[in-house]
């Protein structure tokens, strides 16, 4: 399972998972819960239940860079053009706008 820590303008909004059965995105409790918390998109409306796709949800891969720029990426750090949720860890660290992505890598076990 890859995880990523999903902010607006610096502040956690939710976390963004892609395991065996596909992605999910869920907003953090605490951010929900805000009396003026914004969607990451207007397709992600803040809610508690998590959203669930077969396939990255189009906001997160409209944030993937296009052409020569994917290209630099994908040939500097070795990145497969296939693999949507790792350009997106890799690229959108700090993207334009308000949202960026913060990959969680999980402790390596003994």
């Amino acid at each position: 399972m890859r995880k990523a820590a999903i902010k607006i303008e610096d502040q956690l909004a939710g976390w963004l998972t892609q395991d065996e059965q596909g992605y999910h995105f869920v907003y953090d409790k605490a951010y929900a819960a805000l009396p003026n918390a914004r969607p990451v998109s207007l397709t992600l409306p803040v809610r508690e239940t998590p959203f669930i796709s077969n396939v990255l949800f189009p906001f997160f891969d409209g944030l993937i860079p296009e052409g020569w720029l994917l290209d630099i990426a994908e040939k500097n750090w070795k990145l497969n053009p296939r693999d949507r949720f790792g350009l997106l860890l890799a690229c959108c660290k700090d993207c334009i706008g308000a949202v960026s992505v913060e990959e969680i890598k999980e402790e390596e076990k003994p």
